[in-house]
């Protein structure tokens, strides 16, 4: 049995905590946040022990944690998990800053353990299906590869203001599953971002509609989209043209019943929130991990992957504040 410590008890550490009691081999045995109610709430209901974060990770039921914390918090509880010799399971981003998600590589490297960055999309059924049909070459190489991502609103602007800007929070995901699915790295990246969905967005120097295109060494392209605004629903789209066709990811919507009268066809809308439609890939991902430690593997994505993410959102961060392209050339 895999002991299992959440550092977070918020809204991802719940749906951590459901996935993990769903799954054979592991279970929640400590938890720990800053609000004493959300820790004490999810322990009740996971039937673990409430830790301050110290206390967790030293733990000797504890051979795992995940990691749901705001993310300043992360660096310090990746060193102590590390040191610990506890694998690590962390949310994205691992770090606003790229040179402190190097501190962190080296940490993780001195003690060997395992670490997995959750990067979710990459365990969605529909996607990762996408992916290993581009790999087997079911339609040449990729040439071109087109990601939609849009919310249903945008997020309160106090959240704004602490979140690292919509490349680094939002795109961050997108970004990571471009590399998934171009097979080498972007190597220059181009951004435009405008606030057209919240005013108070663009007065908080952050945009809320965003694009950008990234260029391998090769010349594949990516386009990336991003808006805080979709009045239809969770919009989550892929679409791969190679040189023998194409593959596309369309919606998941609420249900697949289709209505037919004399004004037209009608389908219902995708699923609103993201934790409906990725619930599928948060149970997976989680699956990958465990499975990962009790084997001895090493979970992927993991560190670097989390890091060369960061580097393409910041790439993108200084391409929309200059208005000139950005170069991503060399090792992470």
């Amino acid at each position: 049995m895999l002991n299992i410590g959440l550092l977070g008890c918020g809204r991802i550490g719940a749906v951590h905590a459901g996935s993990i009691a769903r799954l054979d081999g592991a279970r929640v045995s400590a938890v720990s946040d800053a609000v004493p109610a959300a820790a004490q709430a999810l322990a009740t209901k996971a039937g673990a022990q409430t830790l301050d974060p110290g206390e967790l990770i030293a733990s000797a039921e504890v051979d795992a944690v995940v990691i749901g914390t705001p993310t300043d918090t992360h660096y310090d509880l990746i060193h102590a998990a590390a040191k610990a010799g506890k694998a690590i399971f962390c949310e994205k981003p691992i770090d606003m800053s790229a040179d402190r998600i190097r501190d962190c590589i080296t940490a993780v490297e001195a003690t060997s353990v395992p670490f997995m960055t959750a990067f979710n999309r990459r365990f969605d059924p529909n996607f990762a299906h996408l992916q290993a049909r581009l790999a087997a070459g079911d339609i040449g190489e990729a040439e071109i590869i087109t990601i939609l991502s849009r919310d249903p609103s945008p997020p309160p602007v106090s959240y704004v203001k602490s979140s690292g800007g919509i490349f680094r929070d939002m795109m961050i995901h997108d970004l990571d599953m471009a590399r998934f699915l171009l097979g080498e790295e972007p190597t220059h990246v181009f951004a435009v971002g405008s606030a057209l969905v919240d005013p108070e967005i663009g007065a908080a120097g952050d945009a809320d509609t965003a694009a950008v295109t990234l260029t391998t060494a090769s010349g594949k392209i990516c386009q990336i989209s991003n808006s805080r605004r979709a009045t239809y629903g969770y919009d989550q789209r892929i679409e791969v043209h190679g040189s023998h066709g194409m593959l596309r990811a369309a919606n998941v919507q609420e249900h697949t019943v289709e209505t037919a009268t004399a004004i037209g066809f009608a389908t219902a809308p995708a699923v609103h929130f993201f934790l409906e439609r990725y619930e599928a890939a948060y149970l997976a991902e989680m699956a990958h991990f465990i499975a990962a430690v009790r084997d001895g593997t090493a979970p992927s994505p993991g560190i670097t992957d989390g890091l060369r993410a960061q580097m393409l959102a910041d790439a993108a961060t200084q391409s929309w504040q200059t208005g000139q392209p950005v170069s991503v050339a060399g090792s992470a």
